[in-house]
């Protein structure tokens, strides 16, 4: 690329990191976390991981019954978002804008965006706090931030948000209006989609997410249901299916970046245990980048008896490598390693975080319970779409999750994300933003 963009994000959880890394290639440099830059002064530091951790802490509280929902909740309102009808003026500030632009007034962000000012580029932002914090501090720049959700709260909008320069790339249609209700102004709303790794799309003619939804749908109907009743229509947009596919059908399970539901794993892992044993599922585990989930989930294999399965072993009898477990120790390796298994994933299962938008990959999502007022909307989202199923009692999973395989059920909220999903985030970022840059 040409021109080259701040892109700014920050490391609280995977959800915004995830988002910017699309669009790693227009970074001046590298992608620059907020909370914890190079030179960070040690006061902005402080603020930003007590924010963190008191997050992490409030999240691990969530699968505990009764009480820990019941803490959870209690935070979960500050970040809570309204009903959308009836339709009204929502743009009044609210208690945590307030605080937050009051640390601002303390010099919070100061020495970041006057570093940054030295050299006045486009300022693209994964999180609504350095965007506020850019404009709070005058920066001569053009200040874009992203949204990651599908719905959001009033606190992705700047205190003033009639007097706001921040342009706003939204995911969905109801961000947009949601942004409008917030008072952003309409020129400053762009709808682009969310950006998804262009790694597995390939260009403007989507070859790559083509060729990978053939075999995906051919493992998510085995009994040719949904292929027989939609034939022309996966043939119009897919081109022939193979006679069978190459690989055995497989599951992604993906954890929070605290760690969040990573029981359910395990679950997945004791209930499908004989089918990963005669090569006719294999399960990925997403551990990120936390050491402690990687040993979790190979500490619970050991106890399974399910070493024998594991890629990497040297016992591992599988070809194939029954179960494999994604992890690394830098969130630009986990990113890449994560994106090149999606590859050969054919249900993606997780909370309705960021990844829902990976729905529109040809990618059907089993939704494990929401954590928190966004992911709330999120789920609201995929359902409403059809590009995702909720999660049935995963001590049951051996009988359900079949029953949908043979029903077609997972193969059309697959074709369902591919058909209606917007894939082109990237691409649609990319050049708004040297649209403006010229």
């Amino acid at each position: 690329m040409e021109n080259k963009i701040w892109l700014i994000t920050v490391n609280m959880g995977y959800g915004h990191q995830r988002t910017a890394f699309p669009l790693k290639d227009l970074a001046e440099g590298e992608i620059i976390n907020a909370n914890n830059y190079q030179g960070i002064p040690k006061k902005d530091c402080q603020i930003w991981e007590s924010t963190r951790k008191f997050y992490e802490f409030i999240s691990s509280f969530y699968s505990i019954p009764f009480v820990g929902r019941s803490i959870f909740s209690l935070f979960d309102k500050f970040q809570r978002i309204s009903s959308f009808y009836p339709e009204r003026d929502l743009s009044a500030s609210n208690f945590t804008l307030r605080n937050m632009y009051s640390l601002f007034k303390k010099g919070w962000g100061r020495d970041l965006i006057e570093k940054l000012k030295s050299k006045p580029l486009p300022l693209l932002s994964t999180f609504f706090t350095p965007a506020f914090m850019a404009e709070f501090f005058n920066y001569p720049g053009d200040i874009f931030c992203i949204v990651c959700d599908a719905d959001i709260s009033r606190t992705w909008v700047a205190l003033k948000p009639k007097e706001s320069k921040i342009k706003y790339f939204a995911p969905t249609e109801r961000v947009s209006e949601r942004l409008r209700l917030y008072g952003v102004k309409a020129e400053n709303i762009f709808l682009t989609g969310y950006p998804l790794p262009l790694g597995n799309i390939g260009s403007q003619n989507q070859e790559v997410l083509k060729d990978d939804l053939k075999e995906r749908l051919l493992n998510l109907d085995p009994k040719k249901r949904y292929f027989e009743k939609y034939r022309t229509l996966i043939e119009e947009n897919l081109g022939q299916l193979p006679e069978k596919s190459s690989r055995p059908l497989t599951i992604l399970f993906s954890v929070g970046g605290a760690g969040a539901q990573k029981e359910i794993g395990i679950k997945i892992l004791k209930n499908l245990a004989n089918q990963i044993k005669e090569g006719k599922i294999k399960l990925i585990l997403s551990a990120g980048i936390r050491e402690k989930i990687k040993d979790y989930f190979c500490q619970h294999i050991q106890n399974l008896g399910l070493n024998e399965c594991l890629v990497g072993q040297e016992k591992a009898k599988n070809s194939f490598g029954g179960i494999e477990i994604i992890f690394e120790k830098d969130i630009k390796s986990y990113f890449e390693k994560f994106n090149l298994a999606l590859r050969k994933t054919d249900v993606l299962w997780t909370k309705p975080s960021e990844l829902s938008f990976y729905s529109a990959l040809g990618m059907p999502i089993i939704i494990s319970s929401p954590i928190g007022s966004q992911e709330e909307f999120n789920m609201r989202w995929l359902l409403k779409s059809g590009f995702g199923i909720l999660q049935e009692d995963p001590d049951y999973l051996s009988q359900w999750f079949f029953d949908w395989l043979e029903k077609g059920y997972l193969a059309e909220a697959a074709f369902q994300g591919f058909v209606e999903g917007e894939k082109m985030g990237t691409i649609n970022i990319q050049r708004l933003i040297q649209e403006f840059n010229r």
